[in-house]
C-alpha cells in the first residue's frame, strides 16, 4: 500500500488536517493517537542515521553502541539498559536506529520550517498513528502494553520484556516497529514532546513498512507557505528558544528571527 499523501494550501487547511481525529470514544476528550516527524525537505524519507552509514550499517551497530558506551560511562550508570543507552546515544547525535518523533504536531512543523536557506523546498509532515502500530508487536510486548493499559512503551517497560537488540530482533512478527518514550534526559527533550520508534530489524525500511500496512500518510508543505507558517509558530512561542532551553538555543532563535528573508546558505 502506498503512502497516503496530502498537499496543503494554507495554515487552515494545514491546521485541519493535523488536528483531523474524533473525540475519544470514551473519555469525551481529543486525545492524539498519532506522532509526528517534521522534515524540510518533502523527499526526505525515514531513513535512520544507522541506515545513512551505509549498506553493512546493521554489523556496524553493536561496534557504534559498544564504543558510545565504553567513553559515555560517566553520563549514564554502567547497569543501565540498553533502551536507555540509545535513547541517550541519539539525543547527542550518534547514529542508532532510534528515529526522532513528537506527540506535538507544532513542534514537528518547527523542524519543518527551522533551517530557511531551504525555504525553496517543500517540507512534510509525517504522520504515524503508533497505537495502530502496536497491532503488529509481537505477543510477548503487546500483552506488556495491555496489561499496563499503556499506549506506548517507556524505557523501563521495554526493558521488562527484552535486554538487548539480539532479543529485540529475534521477537515473533519481526518486522515491527516500537514507539518509546525517551527518560527525561534534560529540558530539551521534555519541552519538544519528544519520542522514538525502533524497529525489530535495523536494514528494514521503516516508511516502506508503514506503507505496507497504512499505518502512515505524509503532510506535504508547500515552499511557498513555509514564511508564513513560520512567523505564526514564532507568534505562538514554537521556536529555538523554547525547543532547545539555553544560550545556543537562544542565539539559534534570534539569529533566525533576525535574518533577512532570502539568507544564504550556512558558511555562504
Amino acid at each position: 500500500m502506498k503512502i497516503e499523501e496530502i498537499t496543503v494550501d494554507s495554515w487552515s487547511q494545514l491546521n485541519e488536517v493535523l488536528f483531523d481525529e474524533p473525540l475519544h470514544p470514551t473519555l469525551g476528550r481529543w486525545r492524539s493517537n498519532f506522532a509526528f516527524r517534521g522534515v524540510s525537505d518533502a523527499s526526505y524519507d525515514l531513513a535512520t542515521t544507522l541506515m545513512r552509514l551505509g549498506p553493512d550499517h546493521a554489523s556496524v551497530e553493536p561496534h557504534i553502541i559498544r564504543s558510545f558506551q565504553k567513553y559515555a560511562h560517566l553520563e549514564m550508570h554502567e547497569q543501565s539498559s540498553i533502551w536507555n543507552w540509545l535513547a541517550l546515544a541519539q539525543h547527542h547525535g550518534l547514529p542508532t536506529r532510534l528515529l526522532d518523533w513528537t506527540y506535538s504536531p507544532y513542534a514537528a512543523l518547527h523542524f519543518v520550517t527551522d533551517h530557511t536557506y531551504q525555504f525553496d523546498k517543500d517540507g512534510a509532515i509525517w504522520c504515524v498513528n503508533f497505537v495502530k502500530t502496536n497491532q503488529f508487536l509481537s505477543p510477548q510486548l503487546r500483552s506488556k502494553l495491555e496489561k499496563t493499559s499503556a499506549r506506548v512503551f517507556t524505557t523501563g517497560m521495554l526493558n521488562d520484556e527484552v535486554q538487548s537488540l539480539t532479543e529485540f530482533d529475534q521477537q515473533e512478527n519481526s518486522p515491527f516497529v516500537v514507539f518509546i518514550e525517551p527518560p527525561s534526559l534534560d529540558a530539551r527533550i521534555v519541552n519538544q514532546y519528544g519520542l522514538f520508534s525502533v524497529m525489530s530489524d535495523p536494514s528494514q525500511s521503516m516508511d516502506r513498512w508503514f506503507g505496507e500496512e497504512g499505518l502512515c500518510r505524509k503532510v506535504v508543505i508547500p515552499a511557498e507557505l513555509k514564511w508564513e507558517i513560520r512567523d505564526k509558530l514564532d507568534q505562538s512561542n514554537i521556536n529555538e528558544r523554547v525547543l532547545f532551553p539555553g544560550l545556543d538555543g537562544l542565539c539559534l532563535y534570534l539569529k533566525r528571527y533576525y535574518s533577512p528573508k532570502s539568507p544564504t546558505r550556512p558558511g555562504g
